[in-house]
């Protein structure tokens, strides 16, 4: 695979030099220091990694930077504007729908992902949705409970 010298990320064209083999996830925490996304599993199942592509969730850990192209990535940095957390974040706060925390950028991007496509989505469509991010702390009900509490938010402004 050819090198990749530019990406689209977070709305913004950035330069690299990566090789194009190289996990998107690589990329974007050693060469971009955007280190939100994490490595969790390394083969594409846990949803740690999670990043949207084109508004799509993403595992970025098995996702080569060369497939990406002049698609938009987004990562959970992007989120935050002005220094305001995006309502979604302040809902896994208020909710305490992390525990280790580990997974819960993943758990972001793909619920985010969700709110873009349906303002109120109900359990099950939460449930569906969020299927390829994995919580080893098990704290699911509460994750649930943060996206309909960012939807509600959302849907009030």
């Amino acid at each position: 695979m050819a090198k990749v010298t530019e990406l689209q990320v977070n709305g913004k064209a950035v330069q690299v030099n990566a090789e194009g083999e190289r996990s998107l996830l690589s990329v974007l925490r050693d060469d971009l220091d955007l280190t939100g996304c994490k490595y969790g599993c390394g083969e594409g199942q846990c949803g740690a990694c999670t990043v949207l592509l084109d508004g799509t969730p993403t595992h970025s850990c098995i996702t080569p930077v060369g497939s990406v192209g002049r698609r938009k990535i987004t990562t959970v940095e992007s989120l935050e504007k002005d220094g305001r957390l995006h309502p979604l974040q302040e809902a896994f706060l208020k909710m305490d729908a992390m525990q280790c925390g580990y997974c819960t950028s993943g758990m972001i991007m793909t619920g985010y992902a969700l709110l873009q496509k349906s303002s109120d989505p109900s359990e099950n469509e939460i449930i569906r949705f969020m299927n390829g991010n994995v919580c080893r702390c098990g704290t699911y009900r509460r994750i649930i409970a943060a996206i309909q509490e960012g939807a509600k938010t959302l849907s009030s402004k």
